[in-house]
């Protein structure tokens, strides 16, 4: 009696691990999977990181308005005078045997060609390039995790039809053996069933691993713990509603979106780099001043100067001529690529449109599908128990309407995976 309690204590405890374990399984839904991958993926740590750089860039090209501070010394030690001087035969002098020397000065340019303006306005152009390209790494990773995600949906429900079918198999299993002993039906029919048993045990551990590697994926490109991942989503026997509302004018989207809004920082990086390299061939202007100290002299010199400079490239013409035209070749090649890109996005938006209608012409299809293939299989189950049709035909009635269901599944992710990349591709998220 004792042993029999210590047994039900056991089973008790574990219960009530299993308990725990379920009700402590988070379920993630779409967004949360994909908020989690905007805040962990390395990608999106990387493009941060980027556009963090690219802020700074900005800072140091800033600082080319402040003055150029320098500070200087020196101080030298001889075993003669640096200064000999002979007042009369057999009397000289020697001095600076000793002595230091020292200052500080700033310099402030006044013109340049417009380098440094335009060095901070291609500054500005690089923090819009990056976070631009930040945008555009959101996309692809929300992309991919939901890919990951309709996946584990996908998986999912092929292992719930698959269920059904068991379940149909078993009592289809129990009545043909029943039949066989009572010498109605044949032993064939037995062997057929088994066989297609058999199927299904294979296709379960295929599905079972593949959905393993699924959730795996999904948990780290989502940084979320793989032994506790748990998507929150169940299909239902109800159509999404038609996309209709989703559609935007190609020529009007064109400006919203990442592409080709950086496709114009690219136009516009290039315009400013061929005014910089027009701005090395010109006059640069500057004006100092500093404060010296040296004790060269009987007593220590103490003074302030001031200055102005100007200063022509003269030699760098030769080569600032030929940089200048290349350049300016650059600006073209960007302006062309905007032409070019701008009407490449638009047909990937009517392509993009077009492949959203035909997924859900392709998911109505298959839904179809599934009503022709259940009344197909209620059919053939009746008339097998009339004697009017063989096992076989029963047995395929049972995998066309697996299939169907199947086909359903895989139409339905596709259609979401598909609207996904035309609101991408249209400028929204």
């Amino acid at each position: 009696m004792r042993t029999n309690k210590h047994k039900k204590n056991f089973l008790l405890l574990v219960c009530m691990l299993c308990i725990n374990f379920v009700f402590g399984q988070k379920a993630y839904t779409l967004d949360e999977c994909i908020q989690a991958a905007l805040t962990n993926n390395v990608r999106i740590k990387n493009a941060d990181n980027e556009l963090e750089m690219a802020k700074q860039e900005k800072q140091k090209a800033f600082t080319n308005y402040f003055p150029n501070i320098n500070a200087t010394g020196a101080g030298f030690i001889a075993d003669k005078g640096l200064v000999q001087m002979e007042l009369a035969p057999n009397q000289n002098i020697s001095t600076l045997k000793n002595g230091i020397t020292g200052g500080i000065g700033a310099s402030l340019p006044l013109f340049t060609g417009g380098q440094i303006v335009n060095g901070n306005q291609l500054a500005k152009v690089g923090i819009e390039v990056k976070r631009l390209q930040r945008n555009l790494s959101d996309n692809e990773v929300s992309l991919t995790t939901e890919q990951y995600f309709w996946q584990i949906v996908k998986l999912e429900e092929k292992l719930k039809t698959l269920s059904k079918v068991e379940i149909l198999l078993k009592q289809l299993m129990n009545d043909v053996e029943a039949a066989v002993q009572a010498g109605v039906v044949t032993r064939n029919d037995l062997l057929q069933v088994q066989l297609r048993q058999n199927e299904t045990k294979s296709n379960r551990l295929q599905l079972e691993n593949a959905l393993s590697v699924a959730q795996s994926m999904l948990a780290q490109y989502t940084g979320l713990a793989a032994d506790t991942l748990k998507i929150e989503f169940s299909m239902n026997d109800q159509l999404p509603l038609r996309p209709d509302s989703l559609y935007r004018d190609p020529e009007l989207a064109l400006e919203q979106t990442h592409e080709y809004a950086l496709l114009q920082q690219n136009v516009k990086a290039s315009r400013l780099e061929y005014k910089m390299a027009v701005g090395k061939n010109l006059p640069t202007i500057a004006i100092g001043g500093g404060y010296v100290y040296h004790n060269f002299l009987p007593k220590d010199q103490r003074f302030w100067t001031g200055f102005a400079t100007i200063s022509l490239p003269l030699t760098g013409w030769w080569g600032g001529s030929h940089s200048i035209k290349k350049q300016k070749l650059q600006v073209r090649n960007t302006e062309n690529q905007l032409t070019d890109q701008g009407e490449l996005l638009i047909i990937r938006m009517k392509n993009a449109w077009n492949g959203v209608n035909e997924a859900y012409e392709q998911m109505k299809i298959s839904r179809l599908s599934i009503e022709q293939s259940t009344e197909n299989l209620r059919l053939n189950t009746d008339y097998y128990k009339a004697g009017t049709c063989t096992m076989s035909d029963l047995l395929n009635a049972q995998t066309m309407y697996q299939q169907s269901c199947d086909k359903y599944v895989e139409t339905y992710t596709d259609y979401e995976l598909k609207k996904r990349e035309y609101l991408q591709v249209t400028g929204r998220n």
